[in-house]
């Protein structure tokens, strides 16, 4: 394995829980709170998930897509699932724009009634464990693709 592989599964794995621990941890730290406290809570600390948790999906995707590229040229094995690994690094970049810009935005701008929060928040959550189980797959297709023979 080389050393952009094991780089690479490396950072899909630690992307795939860190996206775990938001949808097992902060979500329901988040629910525990008063509407009050959430949103000021979202508003001190929203550029720091920002500032986490792109660098991770945008490298995991980037790094992703360079191998599968690579591996495609060179006829190497294991090409497929670096491909489904980028892909689905991508379907988590996507999920960003489709569903979760908007729904922080209306956290972060306190847009979203305070007597709708608690089913935001639920909904929020549901998208996140998607992501993570989408996160999961890629790593899990990484690590496959390491081991792969043909």
């Amino acid at each position: 394995m080389s050393w952009v592989a094991l780089v690479a599964v490396l950072l899909l794995g630690v992307t795939a829980g860190a996206m775990l621990a938001e949808a097992a941890l902060l979500v329901p730290y988040w629910q525990s709170l008063t509407p009050n406290e959430f949103f000021e809570w979202y508003a001190e600390n929203a550029s720091r998930l920002v500032d986490f948790y792109s660098p991770l999906e945008i490298g995991s995707a980037l790094i992703s897509l360079l191998i599968a590229i690579a591996c495609s040229i060179q006829s190497r094995p294991g090409s497929r699932l670096w491909w489904t690994a980028a892909v689905l690094s991508i379907v988590v970049i996507a999920m960003f724009f489709v569903y979760f810009k908007d729904a922080n935005a209306g956290f972060l701008n306190r847009t979203v009634a305070e007597d709708a929060l608690a089913a935001a928040l639920s909904s929020w959550g549901r998208w996140q464990w998607a992501r993570v189980f989408i996160g999961i797959s890629a790593f899990a297709a990484a690590v496959l693709a390491v081991r792969a023979k043909t």
